[in-house]
């Protein structure tokens, strides 16, 4: 028995407590779950269900289908759309043929039950006339390499024995709708379709029935597949050996950043990196420029990966990584030339203009593949649907010979009018979208601010912190509130060398580089000159000079490598302008701090760094440096108890205001931001007014 097959997960106890629309929610959810099954955003589910007419009462037939963006996985209720099915075939009547397609569309609209705003899909025409209740079209690895052979209609048949139906590559859309209703009335007997270069169909009068039927015709092909394949080589072979994960990591981190400086000009790149094993079979094998050439199948799959992927020129034997970068500028023009070429090919008289020409799945033989899109999530999720398209390619290529999509076609759905419709629906990209933001003391007070601020604004954040459960808390926080793939972290100590190099370079292999860089690490100390120990001096310096040049040092080369200018902000004090008395350590290591930030905005300048300083003055709320020693000194030196130290701050600022984390991180944002673009080596007191403090 095979342990790759699907498993049996609806539960009738559950189940039994739905009504019929959750029942279409848990059949689908349980669908999305397996990436094997498709992936996300890919296939649709329905129902046509009996429900009540809001304007007369009475009962009628919806289609409850997933609507437009949607992911079965983990959709609610609201990503259904609903249309009354007779008026769905009311539009029978007016459909004028394959080339009046896309006019279709606009029909939908009119057949919305009960005002739902949830937009139909395009492949709604696919689920409304066949003439089944419950319909599931999905994306499996396992029937796509079926659909994606050269021979697909015979293994069709020879697999699933006259159960399964075969239909011809044809784009989603209204004429495929017919051609499915007339398969299905025609034939009975037939669960499913498989549509060739595309994926399945399976169909049932029953929510569960059809969720089995989805499962067992899956299980089927991928058990064919298996015996098939036996004792044949994946890719006709092995070609190149598995790095070390280190030395892996170590090419991707010194890539990712080139990469992203070479191909973000029309937009801002995030990367993806990912080393599993189907990704090292393939880029290890014999047969990888021959498939990679070849392009993807399913539309799902080279929507978001582009036709097809860029091979890395990388032999790990050799360990060649300085001809690769060496060559890469050409290699990517190359590229360019390329794709703009099979534009100019294919290209309608209505065609929308030529898209970001770059790559977007990046094959490295011995390391793995990289990703690069709008965002962290798009390039995961596009990663993930070039391991489908691997798995396709291994299915098809181990029982026949792997064909990828004709060229027009596939142009035909990459340019498709519709889909430039559903791209300029998209909302307008936040100010710090596609940017990369490190940020030391980054677990708490104005870290942990200044991240969620700049996570607000679509930046990926980088959190780094000495104190790793602090950390791992302040991580799960941004990922609750921003989701799973806004944030990285990683432990560092700014005063140890080795830990701010490894840290930095964990920035390219997170997202693929780095563009804000805020310095927030910090200690503070009190004490007489004559009490202050060549320890408590040395530790000030560490951490606060120091430990700001090293990480500005390691930044400062990235951000250089990567070509794209940057943004460094460091988190000083007003006591880096004005001295206390006291605080001999704290104050001079702070004034290097400001000292530091001039030196690197006179040196980044040419190359569009900027960098500029923040001086926070009494922030005592979420700050680890004030609940201590500190605190207790500061106190002290006022005669007052430490409950009515924030109280004498804002008394003594001018505009009587507590100075909080955010109001730090607003600063931070405004010199992150193109806000001020203009600005490089200066200075934002944020203390609600202390005189001594002016700049000027």
């Amino acid at each position: 028995m095979s342990t790759n097959l699907l498993a049996n997960l609806w539960n009738d106890a559950d189940a039994s407590l739905m009504s019929e629309p959750e029942l279409l929610q848990y059949r689908s959810n349980l669908l999305g779950s397996d990436m094997r099954v498709t992936n996300y955003g890919g296939g649709n589910t329905s129902a046509k269900l009996q429900m009540n007419d809001p304007l007369t009462g009475q009962t009628t037939t919806v289609l409850w289908v997933k609507g437009s963006g949607g992911d079965i996985g983990s959709m609610e209720l609201e990503g259904f759309s609903t249309l009354y099915l007779d008026k769905l075939n009311q539009l029978l009547p007016l459909y004028r043929g394959v080339e009046f397609e896309d006019e279709m569309v606009a029909y939908l609209p009119h057949c919305t039950f009960n005002l739902n705003s949830r937009a139909a899909s395009i492949d709604t025409p696919l689920h409304a006339y066949l003439p089944y209740q419950h319909v599931d079209h999905l994306h499996p690895d396992a029937v796509i390499a079926i659909a994606a052979s050269k021979n697909s209609q015979q293994l069709t048949e020879d697999i699933f024995n006259g159960e399964i139906g075969w239909l011809p590559w044809r784009r989603p859309g209204f004429q495929l709708g017919m051609d499915l209703h007339k398969i299905a009335s025609e034939n009975p007997h037939l669960k499913g379709v498989v549509l060739e270069s595309h994926g399945l169909f399976t169909w049932a009068n029953d929510n569960k029935e059809c969720y089995l039927n989805s499962l067992n015709i899956i299980n089927k092909a991928q058990t064919w597949l298996e015996k098939q394949s036996a004792g044949k080589a994946a890719f006709g072979g092995e070609r190149f050996t598995t790095l070390a994960e280190d030395k892996r990591r170590q090419v991707v981190s010194r890539l990712m950043p080139l990469i992203r400086g070479k191909t973000s000009e029309k937009q801002r790149q995030i990367g993806h990196f990912n080393d599993c094993d189907e990704v090292l079979k393939f880029v290890n094998s014999v047969d990888l420029d021959r498939l990679a050439k070849l392009g993807t199948s399913c539309p799902d799959h080279f929507l978001r990966t582009k036709i097809r992927p860029f091979v890395v020129a990388y032999d790990p034997q050799k360990d060649n990584l300085d001809d690769v970068i060496e060559s890469l500028e050409q290699s990517l023009a190359d590229y360019r030339n390329d794709y703009a070429g099979y534009y100019q090919r294919c290209k309608r008289d209505n065609s929308p203009a030529m898209r970001d020409p770059n790559p977007v799945i990046y094959l490295i033989p011995g390391v793995g593949m990289l990703s690069f899109a709008k965002d962290k999530a798009t390039a995961r999720i596009a990663g993930e649907f070039y391991v489908n398209a691997i798995n396709v390619m291994r299915g098809a290529d181990s029982v026949s010979e792997y064909v990828g999509l004709p060229e027009q076609e596939a142009f035909d759905i990459e340019y498709w009018l519709l889909e430039e419709a559903k791209l300029q629906r998209m909302p307008k990209p936040k100010s710090l979208a596609g940017h990369i933001a490190l940020v030391t003391g980054g677990a708490g007070g104005i870290g942990l601010a200044t991240a969620k601020r700049l996570a607000t604004e679509g930046a990926n954040i980088v959190l780094m912190d000495i104190d790793e459960e602090a950390l791992a808390v302040a991580k799960n926080e941004l990922s609750n509130e921003f989701g799973k793939d806004c944030a990285a972290s990683i432990k560092m100590d700014v005063t140890q060398e080795e830990d701010v190099v490894r840290a930095v370079n964990y920035c390219a292999l997170a997202f693929g580089g780095l563009d804000i860089v805020v310095s927030n690490a910090g200690i503070a100390s009190s004490a007489p000159l004559e009490e202050t120990s060549l320890e408590l001096w040395n530790k000030n310096q560490s951490i606060l000079s120091t430990g700001y040049f090293l990480v500005a040092r390691e930044a400062f080369s990235l951000l250089k490598q990567q070509n794209m200018g940057g943004n460094m902000v460091f988190i000083a004090s007003k006591n880096g302008l004005v001295a206390s008395a006291n605080a001999s350590a704290y104050c001079v290591a702070k004034a290097a701090e400001i000292q530091l930030s001039r030196c690197v905005a006179l040196e980044g300048a040419p190359l569009g760094i900027r960098s500029n300083v923040v001086n926070p003055d009494a922030v005592l709320r979420g700050s680890k440096i004030w609940t201590g020693k500190w605190k207790e000194e500061r106190a002290s030196a006022y005669q007052l108890s430490t409950d009515d130290l924030e109280e004498h701050y804002r008394q003594r600022s001018m505009l009587k205001l507590n100075v909080l984390p955010e109001d730090i991180a607003e600063a931070i944002y405004f010199f992150a931001s193109d806000a001020s673009a203009k600005s490089t080596g200066n200075i934002l007191n944020v203390d609600a007014g202390h005189a001594p403090s002016f700049t000027r």
